[in-house]
């Protein structure tokens, strides 16, 4: 039997649902994620206070992230003042995109709330078709391991020239696949994003959470630097100590 709480919060509960025009047919599925979540339907593919699961929707694979609940103050805030992290990661996809970045399609996302307060929210988009991760650069062999590095700056020169720069840019938020020896990256994990002014130092301490040697630091800077018409060798410069500086951080050195 319900308690009087649960049937309170029952009664002041209800769904933001946002589906993107092109994916009109899957409406329903992206209505039903909250209950297929939990359900414990799809493939879990990560889990920590994000879950990441692999879904089925019209014989199309899809991938869903369930953010994590925030606390009591956040709720109030992301209810009334600030967009959702699913909201964040379905426009910053769509402006992606729009500007030439790729990134896998947004088809939608849920936000659910109880009264004034915001609960949880989920976001769906199509699964990427790009095989390898970042870090796969340092596991495997790739012959193209050089275009990669420079695809990666010119990726990031595009994203930074429109006045945006990704605040986890890590290796594993970078995919790539290469056919007919062109190399094709794909940004994900879009809800946090810097916007503003991005000059040749912030554009380069962007770069530091990405693992990298010396050779593909210099094929980053250069494609980098020719993209949006800065030096070279300050690029690598800069690119080496903001790196060196993020190792020495997270090996506890200061």
């Amino acid at each position: 039997m319900k308690s009087i709480g649960d049937t309170l919060k029952n009664f002041l509960a209800y769904r933001t649902v946002i589906v993107n025009p092109d994916f009109g047919n899957m409406e329903t599925f992206v209505r039903s994620v909250p209950n297929l979540f939990h359900t414990g339907k799809g493939e879990v593919i990560y889990k920590d206070r994000n879950e990441l699961r692999k879904m089925t929707c019209h014989g199309e694979e899809v991938i869903v992230k369930s953010f994590h609940t925030p606390n009591l103050i956040n709720s109030f805030i992301y209810d009334n003042f600030r967009p959702s992290k699913a909201k964040r990661s379905y426009e910053y996809a769509i402006t992606l995109n729009s500007i030439g970045v790729s990134t896998p399609d947004p088809v939608g996302y849920v936000n659910m709330h109880v009264g004034f307060l915001f609960y949880k929210s989920f976001y769906v988009a199509r699964a990427s078709t790009c095989p390898y991760v970042y870090k796969d650069l340092f596991y495997k062999q790739f012959h193209l391991a050089r275009d990669v590095s420079r695809a990666v700056g010119s990726v990031t020169a595009i994203l930074h020239e429109h006045g945006l720069a990704h605040k986890d840019y890590g290796r594993g938020n970078i995919l790539f696949d290469v056919i007919d020896n062109q190399v094709r990256i794909e940004i994900i994990d879009l809800n946090r994003m810097y916007e503003g002014p991005v000059d040749i130092r912030r554009g380069c301490k962007n770069f530091e959470r990405l693992p990298a040697t010396p050779q593909m630091h210099r094929c980053m800077a250069e494609a980098y630097a020719a993209a949006r018409g800065f030096d070279v060798d300050e690029c690598y410069a800069l690119m080496r100590t903001y790196r060196e500086a993020w190792d020495d951080k997270i090996n506890g050195i200061y």
